[in-house]
């Protein structure tokens, strides 16, 4: 599959007009219907509804575009990798994290890279654990911050000391609100949101014990500050780590822990046995001078 060609199905996704990604892209019009024609064959799929006004993408285009983005996002990370190897190091890294309080700790680490590397662009993407491993796993991010349990197989990484407590988000004028702490017996007759990740939904299930069946989850989300703005709403109390709830607005959602408490930890983590331009290769040094 030629990349070229990838870059010519991005375009008309974009334009949703042959006419007008073909003027974008300095080609003629034939040229290109032609070329994406030969990409559907080679798919064995149809990916464009032609059959309105404007140019959609079917199913099966909708899914190429997906891993077309990621392989375009691959190719550019694989030129700026390579721009970094003279004497000066530039280049580009990607960390993927979630919402919690050690970002605090991998932004003091940036902070730290950046004076030494300022030619360096560092992206950030947020998202949960599975999904940052599954980006890392096939190269779109370099270094992950990973809230535990995480299957640290196949990992290099160092455990940030700070843990975050697990809260529950209550509007001000709520009963709960006045409370020092949330017991289970709280939570059992309200709805709740929870967190969507698998893994931290069985440690709350641990945590209620034989009480997991009588909850009422009215939302999971992947983002503590999605799932505050429907607390909000009045649409549920949401369970989130310490770190996440900061960004609540304290006069619209009250945090209140957990009782008996639940503790998380953090890892900072990238892949081990793992050829990484010198800009990775910097920061991970950074790291690891950092846990000293």
């Amino acid at each position: 599959m030629d990349l070229r060609v990838l870059h010519y199905f991005l375009t008309v996704a974009k334009e949703q007009s042959f006419a007008r990604a073909a003027a974008q892209l300095h080609i003629t019009q034939p040229t290109l219907s032609r070329q994406l024609a030969a990409l559907e064959g080679e798919l064995g799929t149809v990916l464009f509804d032609r059959g309105g006004r404007t140019i959609t993408l079917t199913d099966e285009g909708i899914l190429l575009k997906r891993r077309a983005l990621e392989i375009i996002d691959l190719e550019d990370k694989i030129i700026d990798e390579f721009k970094g190897s003279n004497d000066v190091v530039e280049g580009k890294i990607t960390i993927g994290c979630g919402e919690f309080a050690a970002v605090e700790t991998m932004a003091e680490i940036c902070g730290r890279y950046r004076k030494k590397y300022p030619m360096v662009q560092i992206a950030i993407h947020t998202g949960t654990a599975d999904i940052i491993q599954e980006m890392m796993n096939k190269g779109l991010v370099d270094i992950g911050l990973f809230m535990e349990p995480i299957n640290t197989e196949g990992l290099e990484y160092i455990r940030i000391q700070d843990s975050d407590h697990w809260v529950v988000g209550v509007r001000p004028g709520d009963e709960l609100a006045k409370k020092e702490y949330i017991t289970k017996n709280d939570l059992l007759d309200v709805p709740l949101i929870l967190p969507e990740r698998a893994g931290v939904q069985s440690e709350l299930a641990n945590w209620f014990g034989k009480d997991v069946d009588k909850l009422h989850v009215a939302f999971t989300s992947n983002l503590g500050t999605n799932a505050g703005v429907m607390a909000l709403h009045g649409l549920g109390y949401p369970v989130s780590i310490e770190g996440a709830a900061r960004y609540w607005s304290r006069e619209l959602l009250v945090q209140k822990k957990l009782y008996p408490e639940i503790n998380s930890s953090t890892v900072l983590a990238w892949r081990r046995n793992i050829p990484y331009s010198r800009a990775v290769n910097k920061f991970i040094e950074e790291i690891n001078a950092f846990e000293k």
